[in-house]
Formats: C-alpha cells, structure tokens, sequence
C-alpha cells in the first residue's frame, strides 16, 4: 500500500472526506510521527504498534569489494515494533500463493 492508496481507501471509507481532506489529514498525521521521532520521542497506536527511535554505536566495517576496513559513524535509526493484535491479525490472514 502506497501512500496515495491509503489517501484513497480513507476518502472511500468517510463519504463526508473529499479526496483533498484525506490527502491533508495523512500528511498532517505523517508529519506529525516524523516530528516526534525526529525529536526522539515514541509513538504508540494502541492495536497496532510502536515507533521508536534506536541508537546504532560508531563501528569498524569492511569495503566488500576492496576488503578495507571502513569506519560506519554512529546513528539514530527508527524502529518500528508490531503490537500484539496486529501480529495476530497478520498471522491469522489466508496465505497467498506468492512467497516472501
């Protein structure tokens, strides 16, 4: 599901959000959860999951092809943990014939 497909399935879903409202209600809530985690702080959607933000520590890699080591500076990366009724409801789904 793309973004535009969620903008779709809301105004599809409420009659009384045209296509231009739900376009501006995603973008505001988007913003909203890059905002929080930008800042550092966690996001949690009761039945659906949390976001939050992990510290990576500074490390030594290796260049694959030249086998050199190179050095990977610490960062700030988001994480994303499923709640448990969304695990259920994934889990529970009919399998479709595509494999991951």
């Amino acid at each position: 599901m793309t973004r535009s497909d969620l903008v779709e399935a809301l105004a599809a879903r409420f009659a009384q959000l045209g296509q231009r409202d739900a376009e501006l209600a995603v973008k505001a809530i988007l913003e909203a959860m890059v905002d929080a985690l930008t800042q550092g702080q966690r996001i949690e959607i009761r039945g659906f999951g949390s976001f939050s933000v992990n510290h990576r520590p500074a490390r030594m890699g290796r260049n694959p092809r030249s086998g050199a080591s190179v050095a990977i500076p610490e960062k700030r990366v988001p994480h994303f943990k499923p709640g448990k009724a969304l695990r259920e409801q994934v889990d529970a789904a009919p399998r479709s014939g595509a494999s991951g």
